[in-house]
């Protein structure tokens, strides 16, 4: 059976600002079941573009689903003001990824961008930091949790 309506968590961090970033997205069935989840490193980026690749790739996964309606949960709220036009994006790589999420948006017959507290988003936020934490350390560094 075909999902009808999804949720979608997203989320993309970097460690620095710029740094070493990653994105995760996690796919649900309206019921809360596990469609798809996945953790993506972006290479040296920063902490607003990870949070918009994040969305970008849940999207492009939902897409295969065809669904009826998608509704997104990020921790961001300046991606999701921007999204919803309340704030203007001034960046223009951010300006670029958001345009591809507008029309990436449009297949959709419906898609909503909801903010969330960072405590809402944690399975998210665990994919983002298991990406970064897997990427092999320069000799002799420490972890960010030593």
């Amino acid at each position: 059976m075909t999902p009808k309506a999804l949720i979608l968590f997203s989320d993309g961090g970097s460690r620095n600002n710029p740094g070493p970033a990653a994105a995760a997205f996690i796919l649900k069935n309206k019921d809360g079941s596990l469609i798809e989840q996945r953790g993506i490193y972006l290479g040296e980026a920063t902490n607003n573009t990870a949070e918009y690749e994040a969305l970008l790739a849940g999207l492009r996964t939902a897409e295969k689903f065809n669904p009826v309606s998608v509704d997104c949960f990020l921790d961001s709220e300046l991606v999701v003001k921007q999204l919803q036009g309340i704030y203007r994006v001034k960046e223009s790589h951010l300006l670029r990824l958001n345009e591809q999420i507008r029309s990436l948006a449009k297949l959709f017959p419906a898609v909503t961008y909801n903010y969330i507290g960072r405590e809402k988003n944690r399975e998210a936020d665990k994919l983002v930091n298991q990406t970064l934490d897997a990427l092999p350390r320069p000799k002799g560094s420490r972890s960010p949790n030593e």
